[in-house]
């Protein structure tokens, strides 16, 4: 059997529980009632479910040795397609308004979209892209060619 291809759950393993969970809520992301006060968040997104849960925690439950500290950066990021050069601009105003850190302010790009990148409270990245070639269906999720 093949794995089936979809995200249905991202785990962020944060340092500070309360602090990434108000800062996801400043974003305007609903907070799932699934969610254990003080254990671990739940966010229903128009895509999969965002779930953000202490990293220690979360290396135990992945039986990973040693997680350590938060890198500066882990070679992955999370994107957010939105539909205009206006919307990358007014979410990332949000980032900002919310404490988020720009890493990389956006710009149109030679891929023909507009993006730019952002760090959470523990340094996870977020794209937030405007990509004309990849139209949103009504859930807002890309469609690819």
């Amino acid at each position: 059997m093949p794995v089936p291809a979809r995200i249905s759950l991202a785990t962020l393993g944060v340092a500070d529980l309360e602090r990434s969970t108000e800062f996801y809520r400043a974003l305007g992301w609903p907070l799932s009632s699934a969610s254990v006060p003080g254990e671990v968040s739940f966010f229903n997104t128009a895509g999969g479910i965002l779930a953000v849960w202490g990293v220690y925690a979360l290396a135990g439950d992945a039986a990973v040795d040693n997680p350590g500290g938060p890198p500066a950066y882990r070679g992955v990021a999370l994107a957010i397609n939105v539909a205009s050069d206006e919307e990358v601009d007014a979410s990332f105003a949000a980032v900002e308004a919310a404490g988020g850190r720009i890493t990389k302010p956006p710009e149109h790009s030679a891929w023909g979209g507009y993006s730019g990148y952002f760090a959470d409270p523990d340094g996870h990245l977020w794209e937030i892209a405007y990509n004309p070639g990849w139209p949103l269906d009504a859930a807002g999720l890309p469609e690819l060619p």
